[in-house]
């Protein structure tokens, strides 16, 4: 069994984190698999290798913009395997409260700051009421809230853990 030094698999984690949940940097964080990586999603599907990872995070990502990932708690092994807790999150129409769905992502490191494998996890009926109760509130309340992209809420943890106030502070919108 390969090891690694903890060290190494932490700051491979912290720039997984920040450069995907916190930086929404899709194309960077693709980059931070292997070639041959596999991503595999119970619900939505596998994934075999990083330009198909790439091809797939982008769009889906830009589909659920006012969706965001909150950090809870992470670990990392010598053996490479990093997990994190996290919410997805939504900012709620109306400004007051999130709109929250608990998942897990178990990943292996390569080495040299890659990952060859991550594995999600999601709560799928909580994630189909909040998204239901968002739908309603923003028709109800701002039907534009969406665009907005908003970040309101980044949770309590480490400063590593939080991102901007909107995607469009890191993220300027093009004319």
């Amino acid at each position: 069994m390969t090891t690694f030094p903890i060290d190494e698999v932490e700051s491979a984690f912290r720039t997984y984190w920040q450069t995907g949940a916190v930086g929404e940097n899709w194309d960077a964080w693709a980059d931070l698999f292997t070639e041959d990586a596999l991503y595999v999603e119970h619900v939505l599907g596998n994934l075999h290798g990083r330009e198909e990872i790439r091809a797939w995070i982008k769009p889906i990502m830009a589909q659920y913009g006012e969706l965001y990932t909150v950090y809870e708690w992470h670990m990392v092994e010598p053996s490479g395997r990093a997990i994190v807790y996290m919410q997805n999150r939504r900012d709620r129409p109306g400004g007051e409260g999130t709109l929250d769905f608990p998942g897990i992502t178990i990943l292996q490191y390569a080495g040299g700051g890659k990952w060859s494998k991550e594995e999600d996890f999601w709560a799928v009926p909580a994630a189909t009421q909040t998204t239901e109760q968002y739908e309603t509130l923003r028709k109800q309340l701002d039907p534009e809230h969406r665009k907005k992209c908003t970040r309101n809420n980044w949770g309590n943890g480490p400063a590593w853990t939080r991102g901007a106030a909107t995607y469009w502070e890191k993220h300027p919108k093009k004319d």
